[in-house]
């Protein structure tokens, strides 16, 4: 009883004020990773040959680095520049960047997996590059990356936890600082284990149901 009575009464309150941060650490960064692994995809396939280089050193800088040390640099290290970023502005930048870089691998095999006709047939109706890029090659290209992009999205739900190393206490945060306080470390690590699984859940079956929203009948098995 004693242990209930101060998750309800303490533990959940905190547990909920970090959840809150978590949410609004992983939204913005998903989006804002997806936006980013897109564009660099794009780049990395039909790019000029410095644009190509520049973004696939920006895919093997951030997918090399472990991402805490990436979030260590932002917010640690770029004061060292006179330039100071708190911890939720730090979090969602390393979040989104490096969420990115592995964003730009799906994009770009999807675009790599687009047979050549599709470019011809855009050429024959006067599609310009670009036009023929947005109009008719990535639309496809996003329908066959969403189940890796959704993958990257529910690790970026995980490795949010990674946010209070930069003191911006989100769920793992405030179970840290519960936990501490309490020695109560089953129990606290118990209920955030259940958060997060119900938040990828949760994920898991929106990705799902967008994928089955975006499918066309017989697109994936005629790979024309």
């Amino acid at each position: 009883m004693d242990t209930w009575l101060y998750l309800r009464l303490e533990a959940f309150p905190a547990l909920l004020r970090g959840f809150l941060v978590s949410i609004q650490l992983i939204v913005p960064s998903a989006v804002s990773g997806l936006v980013i692994g897109i564009l660099v995809g794009v780049l990395r396939v039909y790019g000029k040959s410095v644009i190509k280089a520049l973004a696939d050193s920006y895919v093997v800088l951030f997918r090399g680095i472990p991402l805490v040390i990436q979030l260590f640099i932002w917010y640690f290290g770029l004061p060292y520049f006179k330039i100071y970023l708190s911890p939720f502005t730090a979090s969602v930048l390393g979040f989104s960047l490096c969420s990115g870089a592995y964003h730009s691998e799906y994009i770009r095999g999807a675009l790599l997996s687009i047979k050549r006709g599709q470019t011809l047939a855009a050429e024959s109706l006067g599609f310009n590059t670009v036009q023929m890029i947005t109009s008719v090659i990535l639309p496809q290209a996003i329908r066959r990356a969403l189940p890796g992009c959704g993958n990257e999205i529910i690790y970026l739900i995980k490795y949010s936890s990674l946010a209070y190393m930069i003191t911006c206490i989100e769920l793992t945060g405030e179970g840290k600082i519960l936990a501490s306080l309490s020695f109560r470390f089953t129990e606290i690590f118990l209920v955030i284990g259940v958060c997060y699984l119900v938040m990828t859940s949760l994920a898991s079956f929106i990705l799902a149901r967008l994928e089955g929203f975006l499918s066309i009948p017989g697109f994936e098995q005629q790979r024309t």
